[in-house]
């Protein structure tokens, strides 16, 4: 523009090739989420239930399912001795396979939950009581429930503030080292 006569030209070559990058392939190894499964190559129109079918006898044992697609899915199962078990069983409508083999879409998937893919608890025994007292104060009405009923509840909840009681006492003798059997 100022009348410069020299035509310089200066290019400077970009230092990254934006037009075919790829993504890094997300390794996770099997010590990261080892109670953590690929379920594959079901059919299309399976849903939560059917899966949860096909791993009924790991039900009782904690055991969950987050989707990745259509016929992907994640199982989490409650440790990792649990899942080794599931792995080595065979089932006729779906595949299985360590996380560390997995898809891309469902390592992904995995990472983005980590989180929320701990491993899978029972939960815990509740009863109505409580609600039922409250909603019964709140509206000011009598109780239905007989007094037999009423105490059967009451020693219901009882047996179970002693039973977490005793396990947590017997956790703490195991962190402690204290004998079992002196107890």
């Amino acid at each position: 523009l100022s009348g410069n006569s020299k035509n310089r030209k200066s290019l400077q070559e970009p230092r990254f090739d934006y037009y075919n990058y790829e993504a890094p392939e997300l390794d996770i190894s099997d010590c990261e989420l080892p109670h953590v499964i690929e379920i594959y190559d079901f059919p299309q129109e399976f849903r939560t239930e059917d899966l949860l079918r096909v791993f009924c006898s790991y039900q009782k044992k904690g055991f969950d399912i987050k989707w990745v697609d259509d016929t992907h899915a994640l199982g989490v199962f409650s440790s990792p001795i649990t899942a080794r078990d599931a792995l080595s069983s065979k089932h006729m409508m779906v595949k299985i396979r360590p996380l560390s083999q997995a898809t891309r879409a469902a390592k992904a998937k995995a990472r983005a939950c980590a989180e929320f893919l701990q491993p899978a608890k029972p939960r815990p025994e509740t009863s109505a009581a409580l609600a039922r007292r409250l909603v019964i104060s709140a509206l000011g009405v009598r109780s239905q429930r007989t007094k037999a009923e009423r105490d059967a509840e009451l020693k219901k909840l009882q047996e179970a503030r002693e039973r977490k009681r005793l396990e947590a006492k017997q956790r703490e003798d195991i962190w402690e080292g204290r004998d079992q059997a002196a107890v």
